[in-house]
C-alpha cells in the first residue's frame, strides 16, 4: 500500500485515516465487526485480490486495529478480530453504513443492514451529544474550537468557519 502518511499532522481525523489506511481496509473492519473472521471469507466478503487482502490485514495489524490468532497448524490458518482500536473505529462504519442508507444508496430496496440493539430488538443510529446533559444536538448546531493539541494550522482552519 503506497500512501502519503500523515503521521505529524495534528489532526485526529488523519491519524485515524493513516491508521486504517484505503477503503478496502474499512471494507475488511466492516466485515470484522459483523464477525467475519476468516481469511477466505474476508476474501469472498469484500472481493479483493489475494495480495491487496494480504497486504491491508499486516497493516491494519500493524496499526493495532485488528488481532491474528492462530486456528489451525499444518497449514498456519489465522482468524482476525478486531482490537479495542478496531471496535473504535467501527463507530465509523456505522456512521457511513447511516449516510449510504440516507443516501439511499441500494437504490428503493432499502438498507441493506439493519443495526439493532441486541437487548430491546430496536434498530439504532448514531447521533451527536452533549457531553455534560446528553442531550441530542443537530449537526448544524456544531462549531470546531482549538482544543489543547490545536497547533497554528488547526488555528487557522478555525479561523476559516463562519461565526
Amino acid at each position: 500500500m503506497r500512501l502519503k502518511s500523515f503521521e505529524g499532522m495534528a489532526c485526529s481525523i488523519a491519524g485515524v485515516l493513516d491508521a486504517v489506511g484505503d477503503r478496502w481496509a474499512f471494507l475488511i473492519l466492516r466485515d470484522l465487526s459483523l464477525g467475519v473472521s476468516r481469511y477466505e471469507d474476508l476474501k469472498k466478503s469484500s472481493g479483493i485480490t489475494h495480495a491487496t487482502l494480504s497486504d491491508r490485514l499486516k497493516h491494519l495489524e500493524r496499526n493495532g486495529l485488528i488481532e491474528r490468532r492462530l486456528y489451525q497448524t499444518g497449514p498456519d490458518r489465522y482468524e482476525y478480530f478486531l482490537s479495542i482500536r478496531g471496535w473504535d473505529v467501527a463507530l465509523v462504519i456505522q456512521a457511513l453504513a447511516q449516510v449510504g442508507d440516507k443516501w439511499a444508496v441500494t437504490g428503493s430496496a432499502g438498507p441493506p443492514l439493519e443495526f439493532i440493539n441486541k437487548s430491546g430488538g430496536s434498530r439504532v443510529k448514531l447521533a451527536i451529544v452533549d457531553e455534560d446533559t446528553g442531550a441530542t444536538v443537530r449537526l448544524r448546531d456544531v462549531r470546531p474550537k482549538a482544543g489543547p493539541g490545536a497547533d497554528d494550522l488547526v488555528r487557522w482552519r478555525i479561523s476559516k468557519v463562519a461565526p
